[in-house]
């Protein structure tokens, strides 16, 4: 649980700090720092942003550094986080753009967000089952990244393999060839280091996607019933060789867990229909919800404690049956909202609530 947090040069805020409780309810129009706020909250959490890639974004425009920090229990136990963003350069020397502390000890980013577990719900989830492959794939390693160490370093062992793999294709793409049928000029050697480490740790993605798959399938849904058929791209020595000239001719690798997907079918339907294509908005809605709660079961299974629900200006997006779906979600350790107005929420909820307003 989150019980204080201290923002310096970070977005909006030139310095700011805050107390939280239980339940928080963070009030305050367009442009007052809400979602900065709960993207401060996340990045102490996950040990990075749901904004943006580049971490300097999130550092006050020209300042040289941000930091964030907050204090945090389990257990009864207290903790103090801390993480130091950069531009990569401090008083003419370079450093790392984020630096991670526990408790004043630099640690790495998988030792770090072990500490306060979280789902987060914003608008843009809202979309998840209609919006590209790239969201629903963000949404499997969001649960599994904090959950199974494993899976978070063959995330990172991958995507470090194929980004200069395709690196390779690229270069191979525009090397004439000396032979006749070919796209281009491979250097074999090369190819076969990146075709190893892709295939190790794009299996291991692939095996306990599948397994967490399969947990959503199996679990009771209380608001809404489906069944998800994982979209695999598997990876193997065999596929690599049979997209060969077609990866030639695109500079890029064509096959691997960067392209998986899955679909979401309505349950009750006889055909057995994609609610993509089938389902009406409110149904769609009442899915991500669906698929949200099972993250929060997920983690808890998982992590033997209840993660942290963050959720930020979904209000606005939603009729007030779902408003009060998402209100009467139980299983979280703590929940921090924000909201345009403090009304979208009602009486028989706010009570329960300690309000941070904000101005803008």
């Amino acid at each position: 649980m989150l019980l204080s947090i201290s923002l310096q040069d970070f977005r909006s805020y030139k310095k700011a700090d805050f107390k939280f409780d239980k339940k928080i309810l963070i009030v305050g129009p367009n442009t007052s720092g809400k979602t900065n706020l709960i993207e401060a909250v996340y990045l102490l959490s996950r040990g990075k942003s749901f904004r943006t890639d580049k971490d300097p974004q999130m550092i006050s425009y020209g300042k040289d550094l941000a930091r964030v920090k907050c204090l945090a229990e389990h257990n009864s136990e207290q903790t103090n986080l801390e993480i130091l963003l950069t531009n990569g350069e401090v008083l003419g020397r370079k450093t790392a753009f984020k630096k991670f502390m526990v408790n004043g000890v630099s640690k790495r980013r998988g030792d770090f967000d072990e500490n306060l577990p979280s789902v987060l719900f914003s608008p843009e989830d809202l979309e998840l089952i209609i919006a590209s492959p790239g969201l629903r794939r963000r949404y499997l390693n969001d649960a599994l990244e904090q959950t199974d160490r494993d899976y978070w370093h063959a995330l990172i062992n991958y995507e470090k393999a194929l980004r200069q793999r395709n690196a390779l294709l690229d270069l191979a793409k525009d090397t004439p060839s000396t032979g006749s049928g070919q796209a281009g000029r491979r250097n074999e050697e090369q190819f076969e280091y990146w075709d190893k480490i892709l295939i190790e740790n794009g299996q291991i993605l692939t095996e306990k996607r599948e397994e967490f798959i399969n947990f959503l399938n199996r679990e009771p849904k209380e608001i809404f019933d489906f069944e998800i058929i994982y979209d695999k791209s598997e990876i193997s020595e065999d596929r690599l060789a049979e997209y060969k000239d077609a990866e030639m001719g695109a500079g890029v690798t064509l096959v691997g867990p960067h392209r998986d997907d899955f679909i979401v079918y309505i349950k009750n339907s006889k055909k057995g229909h994609d609610i993509k294509f089938y389902g009406s908005r409110g149904q769609q809605r009442l899915a991500v919800l669906q698929l949200k709660l099972l993250e929060l079961l997920y983690l808890e299974k998982s992590l033997e404690r209840k993660p942290m629900l963050i959720l930020d200006d979904v209000f606005s997006e939603l009729d007030s049956d779902h408003i009060n779906l998402i209100l009467g979600i139980k299983n979280f350790d703590q929940a921090i909202i924000t909201t345009t107005h403090e009304e979208f929420v009602g009486k028989k909820f706010l009570k329960d609530m300690e309000v941070i307003k904000l101005k803008p």
